[in-house]
């Protein structure tokens, strides 16, 4: 059993003989202890023998096995690549000595191997083997064959190990995700079957090792004449993202000025501007390279933001989207590093609008409005048990879609658990939303982000602000507010209690937590859904209940005068 939270994959791997008087492919995975995949990582790899020479098998299986117990033997420190150097060159060297003798004559071999470390796969690569990705149905081929370019001739291989005394071996890495499924196959597969043929058989998403046999079974039916291998690895699970490496993952990429609508960056086509904020400019953009997917890019503002709080921002935004499972919090969409060539920031596109633009329209009834709440209130208690604060909750900054989603979005200035924070010159957030002891030195905290929420509910339900509405580089004058009801006679007495708490000057005075908020406006909620009784008229109308019931005692009281 794999632990949540670690790096774990599934492994199945199928070879075949076929028609060839002996296999002289060899593919093997390294599981390894969670010390080690920890440190190196998991890894597979496949290797395929030169036909053309002696010893195929032997070369393809000392390829694999040499790599294996080299590379782990190497200091994490080095780097995947570095690593997979020092092991395989020597054994490169030693190889082409051999093909040189009489024994081993002319022996070489392909090599592919996958290496998952982190939340990262790195690829290495010599040969005509292929390494693939399967991700969200679509299949993508992540190696270059190294052979001769005239279809005639594809079966001449122009790079291998033992081929020449030099290695020269492609390294590549991608970050992974959930769910991904990489491959490893050698030529008598991906030579028979056609890359649409591979990509449904892979689509069937059974076991690895079920799929992996799939494969090979298929070339050989489809009339293949050489050996077949494949290797599947379907991720499991991944570790959390750490903050640091994903900083140091965009530190390469450059701050550019923000682009405009009708441009293409990456291949994300910019379709329409959804704002041109101070620190950001946010589009809806076609992914051209998934298949017409609908996503949100947000690029920095370089005239306002230095590349410093830029990177800064959009590293809480990847971390935050990759450590949240939450229905009411926004993601964060990784985009590969062999892609990315400048700084911006990917979301899902959720058709719909902002809560600011809502309450543009007019007052929000109470079912819906007490919905909205209840949903901002679970997307701050998921943040909250992750240790994040949000910091700057507000309207603009939550996505009403049409669906009836309730998104939180906008990251940029979270306060993340054990990360030092540089580059903020100012109290992160918006004033007017900002708690009194933000403007006292605390950099924020869940009781913060709980009066953030009250404001906006204050505004969602009341229409008004608790404090009054503050100016930009102004402190709001901080006081015991009226209740909200006083600005909405709809609202009932419990909501009055709710937020006049949330919104307390003192943090000491509010609810101890989110889940005690969701529970409170759960509860007042299930009351409001109760059917009621109709109201007698005493509490409806009590002044004229009681005149009634003077002038009824009066008449009473003349009457019984009269008789007497």
């Amino acid at each position: 059993m794999h632990e949540e939270g670690r790096l774990w994959a599934a492994v199945g791997i199928a070879t075949a003989q076929g028609p060839r008087p002996e296999n002289q492919d060899f593919a093997a995975a390294w599981l390894g202890s969670e010390t080690e995949r920890r440190r190196h990582g998991l890894a597979a790899a496949l290797a395929d023998g030169v036909s053309g020479g002696k010893a195929g098998r032997v070369a393809a299986e000392l390829a694999v096995a040499s790599f294996f117990d080299g590379f782990y033997a190497q200091p994490a420190t080095i780097g995947v690549a570095a690593a997979a150097e020092r092991v395989l060159r020597p054994y490169n060297r030693w190889l082409a000595a051999m093909g040189r003798g009489e024994t081993m004559a002319h022996c070489a071999t392909t090599f592919t191997a996958l290496v998952l470390r982190g939340r990262r796969a790195h690829v290495l690569h010599v040969g005509d083997s292929r390494a693939w990705l399967l991700r969200d149905g679509r299949l993508q081929q992540l190696t270059q064959d190294h052979c001769h370019a005239h279809p005639d001739r594809r079966h001449v291989l122009l790079r291998a190990l033992g081929l020449e005394d030099t290695l020269r071996l492609d390294h590549q890495q991608l970050a992974l995700a959930l769910h991904d499924r990489l491959i490893l196959t050698s030529d008598g597969v991906h030579g028979v079957l056609p890359v649409r043929r591979i990509e449904r058989l892979l689509a069937a998403r059974r076991s690895a090792q079920a799929d992996a046999q799939d494969l090979v079974d298929a070339a050989l039916v489809a009339g293949g004449r050489d050996n077949a291998s494949a290797v599947v690895l379907d991720v499991v699970s991944l570790p959390a993202p750490g903050h640091d490496a994903v900083a140091g993952d965009l530190a390469r990429l450059p701050v550019l000025p923000a682009p405009q609508v009708g441009e293409s960056v990456d291949g994300f086509a910019l379709d329409a501007l959804l704002s041109d904020g101070r620190l950001a400019r946010v589009f809806r953009a076609t992914d051209t390279l998934a298949g017409g997917a609908k996503v949100v890019i947000k690029f920095p503002q370089v005239a306002l933001l230095s590349d410093t709080a830029a990177r800064a921002a959009f590293a809480r935004e990847l971390v935050v989207g990759a450590r949240i499972d939450s229905p009411f919090v926004g993601t964060a969409l990784a985009v590969d590093e062999s892609r990315q060539t400048r700084l911006y920031g990917v979301q899902p596109f959720h058709p719909g609008m902002t809560l600011e633009a809502r309450l543009a329209q007019g007052p929000v009834p109470l079912a819906q409005a007490l919905r909205i709440a209840i949903g901002l209130a679970r997307a701050l208690a998921a943040l909250h048990r992750q240790g994040i604060v949000h910091r700057d909750v507000k309207p603009e900054n939550v996505i009403l879609g049409e669906d009836g989603s309730i998104k939180l979005i906008d990251l940029g200035v979270a306060r993340l658990p054990h990360v030092e924070e540089a580059g903020l010159d100012e109290i992160p957030g918006t004033p007017g939303y900002l708690a009194p002891e933000m403007f006292g030195g605390e950099a924020g905290s869940p009781a913060t982000d709980q009066f953030a929420l009250g404001v906006v509910l204050w505004r969602l339900l009341a229409r008004t602000w608790p404090h009054g509405q503050a100016e930009a580089f102004s402190r709001p004058r901080f006081r015991q507010p009226d209740p909200p009801s006083q600005a909405n006679a709809a609202l009932p007495g419990w909501l009055d209690a709710v937020l006049l708490r949330m919104v307390a000057i003192d943090p000491a005075s509010r609810f101890a937590d989110m889940v005690d908020v969701i529970r409170a406006l759960e509860g007042g909620a299930a009351v409001e859904r109760a059917p009621l009784r109709p109201l007698p008229l005493l509490e409806r109308k009590p002044l004229l209940f009681w005149k009634a019931l003077c002038a009824i005692l009066a008449a009473a009281l003349i009457v019984a005068v009269v008789w007497r």
